[in-house]
């Protein structure tokens, strides 16, 4: 199917596409700040943090842990481990950017979230993937990022306790969403199923990022042996 909407046409539909996300980010992107805070971090200093790092959970894990002096190679082992994910889901969404130059590739992998990843992927199953639809999605969920948590810092002693505010389902709360984007592709709930159990036996047995990656490594393995190829008789 090809595109004949204008680059601005298509940015617009994109950012409209990612609207939702982007907002329900808010109350992540304040926690992240109000915790940044009780660390010592400073607004200017938590907002260099997000739009550096931008991964929300290496951030969290990272500021959880986070001592004076900072542990430097435990926090970059922790941050490798939370995003060894993105590993996975730039290659899936690196075959969608037939339209993208060789740097906008390099480029677009900078601003890929999860939540960015999703909505690619849903847009590139309707119809191609554009570069300016990719900012879109991006460039407004990167910004709001960045600003939240900056914001979060500053509000950090009216929102100590996130459970109050129901902050600290936020988290959950999108990636349900997310997941639900994808349960009509073959294998969703052999893979959902597979993913969850592996995740949580192993925060049960040892609580921390492995889990993702453990979770992330059941999914793909389950999907992948439910959709072998029958070998000829």
């Amino acid at each position: 199917m090809t595109v004949s909407s204008s680059p601005a046409a298509e940015f617009r539909a994109g950012a409209a596409a990612s609207s939702a996300p982007t907002l329900a980010l808010v109350p992540f992107a304040l926690l992240l700040g109000g915790l940044a805070a009780a660390k010592g971090f400073t607004p200017l200093e938590t907002a260099l943090m997000s739009a550096l790092v931008f991964a929300g959970s290496a951030q969290f894990a990272a500021i959880d842990t986070w001592t004076d002096p900072a542990p430097w190679l435990a926090l970059a082992g922790l941050t490798l481990v939370v995003n060894l994910r993105h590993v996975l889901m730039s290659a899936s969404v690196l075959r969608r950017m037939e339209r993208f130059p060789r740097a906008g590739r390099a480029l677009a992998m900078l601003f890929l979230a999860d939540e960015v990843w999703a909505f690619a992927e849903a847009r590139a199953a309707r119809q191609p993937l554009t570069p300016a639809y990719f900012a879109g999605l991006a460039l407004p969920f990167y910004a709001c990022w960045v600003a939240a948590g900056a914001a979060g810092n500053l509000l950090g002693q009216w929102i100590a306790d996130p459970r109050a505010w129901g902050f600290d389902f936020a988290f959950v709360a999108i990636f349900i969403v997310l997941i639900r984007g994808f349960r009509a592709q073959p294998g969703f709930a052999t893979a959902l199923i597979a993913s969850a159990a592996a995740a949580t036996a192993i925060d049960w047995v040892h609580p921390g990022p492995a889990s993702i990656i453990g979770g992330t490594i059941a999914g793909i393995a389950a999907a992948a042996i439910a959709h072998k190829p029958e070998t000829a008789q």
